[in-house]
């Protein structure tokens, strides 16, 4: 949600911001709601102020003077009732308009209509070539035995698959390596210092939150809609999440934290549920586009100076996972008809996925600013007790998936086994490959 008296003294900003993200809001509607509101508020605190002195007046008039004041009085509160009464109508009009807007794009967003208004930022690594016929991981999978999509669909439909044997081991181990590196103060501090950037080292606290949340909730952290990308559990009306920022984020849902204590840093590896109604016939096959998948997300709180640093973590984050698996990749700055309506700024890693010769995003960086802290009230005492809204971050550790996809194709062997990247092999008590069973 954006400060009211940002929208009102910065309405071009704001009515810029509405149009880049191919957005329908009545800016100016609400502009002038809010004066209106802010009219009506000053006749109130005035009606609040002389009802106050009417009481007073009448508590010291003589006994004969009581009744004709106190008959005066009730007009009086009848026409407070009504401006009160206007004031709860415009409250309500303008909330419904507030929770239409999107976050500030910050100045370096790309202005694009969708992902082809995406900028790639930098390359890292060059295409993995080979001398024989590269195979997808659907064709590797289904001969090493290690994704079953035909079971699934048995079980419970399109989009859904096994995960078997020594992949499940090597994606334990890729969940391992990302929990050792994010939990580990040397280890994130070592990657702090490399990357330049002047943010305390606090490591991540691992998580284990709730897979389902109230709409309420869902709401207040701007990620509800599309609803009908959201798998919802109507008896109980509970939704599963789609990724664990949806429950982490809350998790200082009115609150207010110390100094101090801030960044707070969480990490949790969870399922997550999207029905992704909005990709008929897209990505059918494989494992790229489930309904059901693993994923490591990361989620902080930080003091409004460090909220763009803690987003430049998160991204260090990212491609040192990718860059210590050998994958290569490239940087994107996601632009603004392309980014989620609570993001500042996004910027996304797509892998290189030679069984389709092309680069697919495996991971996200979100920033929201104080948006989301705004609709969430978490707010931060700040050491001269002033109150400020905390900003927060979320991104992708690892989405497992299409994270084994990209090991999976550009670690594949003439033989149609695959290699472990060394980075996970101490994970994986010696294991060198993942292959062929035997006849």
């Amino acid at each position: 949600m954006i400060d009211r008296k940002f929208i009102r003294e910065q309405t071009a900003v704001v009515r810029k911001a509405v149009a880049d993200r191919r957005l329908k809001v009545d800016v100016d509607a609400l502009v002038r709601l809010e004066e209106e509101r802010l009219d009506v508020l000053r006749k109130v605190e005035d009606f609040r102020a002389m009802k106050r002195r009417a009481s007073d007046k009448i508590a010291q008039a003589p006994a004969d003077e009581k009744q004709w004041l106190i008959a005066e009085m009730k007009d009086f509160d009848r026409d407070a009732d009504k401006l009160e009464k206007r004031l709860s109508d415009l409250d309500t009009e303008i909330d419904a308009l507030l929770i239409q807007l999107p976050n500030i794009p910050l100045a370096d967003v790309p202005v694009g209509p969708d992902e082809s208004g995406n900028v790639e930022a930098r390359r890292v690594g060059e295409p993995t070539t080979f001398n024989f016929p590269v195979k997808d991981h659907i064709a590797l999978g289904n001969a090493l035995g290690v994704i079953d999509q035909e079971h699934a669909v048995r079980v419970a439909g399109a989009r859904f698959a096994y995960l078997l044997g020594d992949l499940v081991r090597v994606q334990n181990a890729l969940g391992q390596f990302v929990f050792d590196l994010l939990t580990d103060r040397v280890a994130l501090g070592a990657l702090i210092k490399k990357t330049g950037l002047d943010i305390p080292d606090t490591p991540f606290v691992p998580v284990v939150p709730p897979l389902m949340i109230t709409p309420e909730v869902f709401a207040r952290m701007g990620r509800l809609e599309p609803r009908d990308e959201r798998y919802h559990i109507t008896g109980d009306d509970l939704y599963l999440i789609g990724s664990a920022e949806h429950t982490l984020g809350p998790l200082h849902m009115d609150e207010i934290l110390a100094e101090a204590d801030l960044p707070l840093r969480y990490v949790a590896l969870t399922p997550a549920f999207r029905r992704e109604a909005g990709s008929y016939g897209k990505d059918t096959r494989g494992i790229l586009r489930l309904h059901q998948f693993d994923k490591m997300e990361m989620e902080s709180f930080a003091l409004p100076e460090q909220g763009l640093l803690e987003q430049e973590l998160f991204v260090a984050v990212q491609e040192h996972v990718v860059s210590a698996l050998g994958i290569p990749y490239r940087v994107m700055q996601i632009c603004t008809g392309d980014m989620g309506t609570p993001d500042a700024r996004q910027i996304d890693i797509e892998c290189w996925m030679p069984g389709q010769n092309t680069y697919r995003e495996t991971h996200t960086s979100d920033y929201m600013t104080d948006f989301q802290a705004r609709r969430l009230d978490t707010r931060v005492k700040r050491a001269d007790s002033s109150m400020q809204f905390v900003h927060m971050n979320d991104a992708t550790a690892v989405a497992m998936g299409r994270m084994l996809i990209a090991i999976m194709e550009n670690y594949q062997e003439q033989n149609g086994s695959i290699r472990v990247p060394d980075v996970l092999k101490p994970y994986l008590r010696g294991m060198e490959r993942i292959a062929p069973r035997a006849s």
